[in-house]
């Protein structure tokens, strides 16, 4: 992306589709320019549908969960030579089932690079970045299956239980910085997710789900008023994540386990 615009820069990583793509469209119509990552071939369209609005668009097609793939990324926002005003560190991927008898240890293994590894990393390298600069925003999307235990979804949740962890101990390393660190927190939210995570036949997969441009709004609008954390979507998800902080972990997990159960869909 050569210097040619005054607008602003935002990063978007999972910006093929789902929240990450609309993520990247609350940015464009706030006047920024963006840099939007993922490791799917739908990258290129979503770009082409972002330049629509009027804003200069790089894709990279990069699988984030290695190492190579995070420095590739990291190449392009430094080859871009502009101030980065904003990434939203959003790619992440889920694995539903039974952990002791069905899910895929590699799938596993792959989540906790994607949804794990890959932040830690990247932030490692544009955190520097901003404070080089002056100052940056920094959007983690999370989920509200990082306040409880999570049953069926164990090495997910936990997954989120971390980069919600991170980024809070992050944000007060930060305090006195012009560099602000905001977590996002859906629910359940109609995505390619849950059909993905292999989540179908679960009454959670089954379940009515919020917008993901909705939750998009609140997490962009949370990372600009520079909250420390925003849990977007429907009053149920706010009751939830409550919940998960307040309860013990045994009755969470239970509460958790009726919603994502294989085959609860039809109890």
């Amino acid at each position: 992306m050569e210097k040619t615009s005054d607008k602003g820069l935002a990063v978007v990583t999972g910006a093929s589709s789902g929240i990450g793509l609309e993520l990247a469209r609350q940015f464009a119509r706030n006047g920024f320019d963006l840099l939007i990552a993922s490791n799917s071939e739908r990258i290129q369209q979503a770009a082409e549908s972002l330049r629509q609005t009027g804003v200069e668009v790089q894709s990279v097609q990069a699988n984030l969960a290695s190492y190579e793939g995070v420095e590739e990324l990291y190449s392009a926002i430094t080859s871009a030579g502009r101030r980065v005003d904003a990434v939203a560190i959003n790619a992440g991927v889920g694995v539903g089932g039974d952990f002791s008898r069905d899910t895929d240890l590699e799938a596993e293994l792959d989540l906790i690079r994607l949804n794990v590894i890959s932040p830690v990393h990247l932030t490692k390298r544009v955190v520097q970045h901003m404070l080089d600069q002056g100052g940056g925003r920094i959007l983690y999307t999370s989920s509200i299956a990082g306040t409880m235990p999570a049953p069926f979804e164990a090495v997910y949740g936990a997954s989120k239980a971390f980069l919600t962890s991170f980024a809070q101990a992050l944000r007060n390393e930060l305090k006195g910085s012009n560099v602000t660190i905001t977590v996002l927190m859906p629910g359940a939210t109609e995505t390619d997710f849950f059909h993905r995570a292999g989540l179908d036949d679960t009454k959670v997969g089954a379940s009515e789900k919020d917008d993901a441009a909705e939750v998009a709004r609140e997490g962009f609008e949370a990372l600009m008023a520079g909250k420390d954390h925003v849990v977007a979507g429907s009053l149920k998800n706010k009751v939830q994540a409550a919940a998960g902080h307040a309860l013990p972990d045994p009755v969470v997990a239970e509460l958790h386990r009726k919603q994502s159960e294989p085959g609860s869909a039809n109890r």
